[in-house]
């Protein structure tokens, strides 16, 4: 498994949810803030999207925007001053017709044809654990369906336009939305992770070092977060892919600077200076949180997953699991972690 997939699969729940909507007029309707990321996909016309304390940002077609930590927002047919925000209808409400012309989803011939279709969901997260990748991500990733972007030293400006394969999960998904062909209900969660991966990507690769560089305080990357450094340094990667690879194999810091091919004082010096702690340190961490992954996902027995993440014992790692949890592992398979998968 590499750094990005396993970030995700340790703190996704069950399978993302969407709702296709097609609405015409005016309209403004609210999503309150979730304990997980939401996304939407512009398939037809333009919107506004206006998160909570943050600059509003302009929707076109083909337009993908990812809200990584469930910030509350407003959609909107145009931008909205204070007083109409304070009126958006609760999203649910507004989707099922409530309400005057916040209801409606067919285009008419008074509308002019402006019509707007899109794709609006939800991924459920475990944020226990979250893996700092996924932490670092900025409250808003905007991809737009160009390569260009009205500020390129923005977070939010990625360009779908430039990565060909988010352009054509886009394309896939609005196929999908369109045609309901047979298979759609495994097809369309599918792409919905496809998504969330390819969105992930673009901002690591956009935000990473060029040429595999350390990122200089203060540069594009740096102010992005450390781990897209990280993810584009050849040594610090590799050490990274090593342990993801294989967590529960002998490691050292001689061993895994033999791996990606420097001495043992370069690879800690690197290492812990992009991930933000030692090799052996985020080694220990990212072992508890596989572990606590496998006990919400798996009914394998306790002694199982101790092997499976490079614990001698069970006690070796329940000890260390309530240290760096607070709890046994019994008692965090049985807890609401445990009741929400599915």
């Amino acid at each position: 498994m590499d750094v990005v997939s396993d970030a995700i699969s340790a703190v996704r729940i069950g399978r993302p949810s969407s709702q296709r909507v097609r609405v015409t007029g005016s309209w403004c309707a609210r999503l309150a803030p979730y304990d997980g990321a939401g996304f939407h996909v512009v398939l037809e016309g333009r919107c506004w999207l206006l998160p909570d304390g943050g600059e509003p940002v302009e929707l076109g077609p083909g337009d993908a925007v990812l809200l990584p930590h469930g910030t509350g927002h407003v959609i909107a047919d145009g931008p909205a001053d204070a007083a109409r925000l304070a009126r958006a209808v609760p999203f649910e409400q507004w989707r099922a017709g409530a309400g005057s012309r916040a209801g409606r989803r067919e285009p008419s011939a008074a509308d002019d044809g402006a019509a707007v279709e899109m794709l609006c969901g939800k991924y459920r997260l475990d944020r226990s654990h979250v893996h700092p990748l996924l932490a670092e991500l900025p409250p808003l990733l905007h991809l737009p369906n160009r390569t260009d972007s009205a500020d390129p030293t923005s977070l939010t400006g990625l360009g779908a336009g430039a990565d060909p394969g988010l352009r054509s999960a886009i394309a896939l998904l609005g196929h999908e939305v369109d045609e309901r062909l047979p298979g759609s209900g495994v097809a369309l969660p599918s792409l919905l992770d496809l998504l969330l991966v390819y969105m992930i990507r673009s901002w690591t690769s956009e935000h990473a070092a060029p040429g595999g560089r350390i990122a200089a305080p203060g540069s594009r990357a740096g102010a992005a977060g450390t781990w897209p450094a990280a993810l584009g340094d050849p040594v610090t990667a590799a050490a990274l892919r090593a342990l993801h690879t294989d967590p529960a194999a002998p490691w050292t810091v001689e061993r895994l600077a033999a791996e990606a091919g420097v001495s043992r004082p370069t690879l800690a010096r690197r290492f812990t200076a992009l991930v933000g702690r030692p090799p052996m340190a985020y080694l220990a961490w990212w072992r508890l949180t596989r572990a606590a992954a496998l006990l919400r996902d798996t009914p394998d027995p306790l002694a199982a997953v101790a092997r499976r993440v490079g614990y001698s014992t069970p006690y070796a790692l329940s000890h260390a699991f309530r240290r760096e949890f607070g709890t046994t592992p019994g008692q965090y398979r049985a807890g609401p972690a445990a009741a929400t998968t599915g």
